[in-house]
């Protein structure tokens, strides 16, 4: 573990909780978070509010008795691979003044470890094995919020939406299966400032690769002892299509052309794999005061289409596709996941079905572009975020380049450009 770095030249630590402390009281007393807040804490906070949760007084709550916390964390997916963590993590916590905790896809800690001083402290919130630190429970933490926003995140003291962590600054990425991406735990460092410090997000994130390495090392392991025991060779799938639906006008499913309606059925059903109730699927389709009979009929012909394409056929009761169906959209979202923000960024031509005006779509739409903004704003280099900026959907973005005016060096020959950029924007809207 990299040594603690100091804070920034000239950071007040103590005048940004005091602001931070002021912003949560408006908050609390209008119902809308202030817009200067970072965005992923803003959002937080307003999830915060919406859940109406207390800043003063609540508290992780801890719902298994100690043998059936000790059984359910043995048995855990996570368990296998501690080792993994506490060598490149834990080992060296306790020198480095800070505490490693891993916890569960719901927010449970499992593990609490490192500086034995520290961890005694944190007991105090009850920042503890077993403890639920989800952030629908407690608001604003970095293990809670890395599982909502499913990424890396790092929240400094009082940015916590919970008072009693105001004193703790923290860092935090989930952790994937390998195989279906799905959210299977967190892995956290907790402490003072240090916890927040440039390098440490990296630290977390190449951890959480090397686990996500072992859990793919052990399920091919386990693939490859299930095939010797058949003693048979199972016949390969035939490669996956792709829906391409990003900044296309026409999309296409495996090159082919694909009316906008099926796309459109598709991209649902895709994005919510565990099916919609026919009415649900209709209403995200056509709006809600459609009825389903639309709906079948345009099935039988998305069937035919895939019949001829060969991907999933679409069951039925409720609708979802046989095996999941390989989406461009989803790539963007995998790799900002990885952290991997220019690559996420290079995977995304444009809005999703931009010609769409289905509702589902235009929600989907919205919460890419919304996800993507949000990660290159809360943790992206001038240069990429100025890429995005000149891109059709920046353009009009005060927000957007005002954070990248600010992330320029003094000296940028970029300057110059971006300035006049934001006083056209300026003008435009006086």
């Amino acid at each position: 573990m990299p040594v603690p770095q100091r804070p920034p030249q000239g950071f007040d630590a103590h005048a940004l909780r005091d602001r931070l402390v002021r912003a949560q009281e408006e908050a609390l007393a209008s119902g809308t978070v202030p817009p200067t807040l970072r965005p992923v804490v803003r959002a937080s906070w307003e999830r915060a509010l919406r859940e109406a949760i207390d800043p003063v007084h609540a508290l992780p709550g801890i719902d298994l008795d100690e043998d059936g916390f000790l059984a359910y964390r043995d048995a855990h997916v996570l368990a296998p691979v501690l080792p993994v963590i506490r060598r490149l993590l834990v080992d060296d916590a306790s020198d480095a003044g800070l505490v490693v905790a891993v916890g569960d896809e719901h927010g449970r800690l499992l593990w609490v470890e490192g500086d034995p001083a520290l961890r005694h402290r944190a007991e105090d919130m009850l920042f503890v094995a077993g403890a639920d630190w989800s952030e629908s429970r407690v608001g604003t933490n970095a293990p809670g919020t890395a599982i909502e926003l499913d990424r890396g995140v790092q929240i400094r003291g009082a940015e916590h939406f919970n008072r009693i962590v105001h004193p703790w600054s923290c860092t935090a990425a989930p952790v994937h299966d390998p195989r279906t991406g799905a959210v299977l735990g967190v892995i956290d460092i907790t402490g003072t400032d240090h916890a927040v410090a440039p390098h440490t997000l990296a630290l977390v994130t190449a951890t959480v690769a090397a686990v996500e390495a072992e859990l793919k090392l052990a399920q091919l392991e386990s693939t490859v002892r299930s095939t010797l025991r058949r003693s048979r060779i199972r016949p390969v799938d035939p490669p996956r299509c792709t829906l391409d639906v990003l900044g296309l006008q026409r999309p296409r499913l495996g090159g082919r052309e694909l009316g906008l309606r099926h796309a459109e059925i598709l991209v649902l059903l895709a994005w919510h794999p565990r099916g919609l109730a026919a009415e649900r699927l209709a209403d995200l389709v056509y709006g809600e005061s459609a009825g389903t009979a639309t709906l079948r009929s345009e099935l039988v012909r998305l069937r035919r289409v895939l019949d001829v394409v060969g991907e999933p056929p679409i069951e039925a009761r409720p609708y979802r596709l046989a095996r999941p169906l390989a989406l461009d959209a989803h790539e963007v979202l995998a790799r900002l996941r990885r952290g991997a923000r220019r690559l996420a960024l290079d995977a995304y031509p444009g809005p999703l079905l931009p010609d769409s005006t289905a509702p589902g779509i235009i929600e989907i739409r919205e919460e890419l572009a919304s996800r993507l903004r949000e990660s290159l704003m809360a943790d992206a280099s001038p240069e990429l975020l100025l890429d995005y900026a000149e891109r059709e959907e920046g353009r009009d973005d005060v927000e957007l380049w005002r954070a990248a005016l600010r992330l320029l060096p003094p000296r940028s020959p970029r300057r110059a450009s971006v300035v006049a950029h934001l006083e056209r924007l300026d003008g435009a809207l006086d």
